[in-house]
């Protein structure tokens, strides 16, 4: 993995379907990846991105804050604690390894920038699996995670309301914001800066951490929260492009 400004981990998936044909049965599988939009926007904008799906994160994610100094910011975007947490050495082989979300946390503390973006598998995630709720993930975060289920699924779509239109972030985006189809539900931390609400929930929301920064993008960088009309929004890669510069204090 070269090293270079920003790292984003998650955003991919394996797929295994079974195929029923009356008394005949078959297997197919495949392998997806939808970080596409959001590391396509960051390299437009002139930052130079590497990328973890999740099967690699497993294995492949910093494991020393030697590793992760080279970053100016990470992005977690759908991917569960326990792909941190969970290693083969630790899972499989009952050895120990280090804590990559105390890690985190402290790259944070001495002056990084982490960003979580929402999905099934971010924050606290469908049935909770996500499961960051109580880690030091949530203590560096600007919001304040729920101990349930934290997704609110919005078929009819919304478009969030601009609350801090000065925000370095948020220069040069004018509502209204495209359509988005749910996000995860938290709660503003003391302190924190709320970016854009829908009934008075953070969509997005940052705060200063130690000697670090953080952020959150509560709805997803791509389908299905993400519509098409927001990822081919003039301003996506704005958003996403100001948010991870300011995250790296470049802005």
């Amino acid at each position: 993995m070269s090293k270079s400004g920003v790292l984003i981990a998650g955003e991919s998936w394996v797929i295994v379907t079974t195929h029923i044909k009356g008394f005949d049965s078959m297997t197919t599988s495949g392998y997806e990846e939808s970080v596409g939009p959001l590391q396509n926007a960051l390299e437009e904008s002139g930052l130079a991105v590497d990328f973890l799906p999740n099967h690699l994160a497993t294995h492949k994610f910093p494991s020393h804050k030697e590793e992760l100094e080279p970053y100016q910011a990470v992005i977690l975007s759908d991917i569960g604690a326990n792909t941190l947490l969970l290693p083969a050495d630790t899972f499989l082989h009952s050895r120990t390894t280090p804590n990559r979300l105390d890690l985190l946390h402290d790259y944070v503390q001495a002056g990084g920038g982490l960003m979580m973006i929402g999905g099934y598998l971010s924050f606290t995630g469908l049935s909770g699996k996500a499961n960051y709720k109580g880690t030091p993930i949530e203590s560096a975060l600007p919001v304040t995670l729920l101990p349930y289920d934290d997704r609110v699924e919005m078929p009819q779509g919304f478009s969030p309301e601009i609350c801090a239109p000065a925000h370095p972030i948020m220069q040069g985006i004018e509502g209204p914001w495209p359509t988005l189809l749910g996000y995860n539900q938290v709660e503003l931390k003391p302190g924190a800066t709320v970016l854009l609400e829908h009934n008075n929930d953070p969509i997005a929301a940052v705060w200063e951490y130690g000697h670090g920064r953080t952020a959150v993008f509560t709805s997803d960088c791509a389908p299905h929260w993400g519509t098409p009309e927001f990822l081919d929004w003039q301003n996506y890669g704005t958003f996403f492009g100001q948010t991870t510069r300011w995250l790296a204090r470049a802005v």
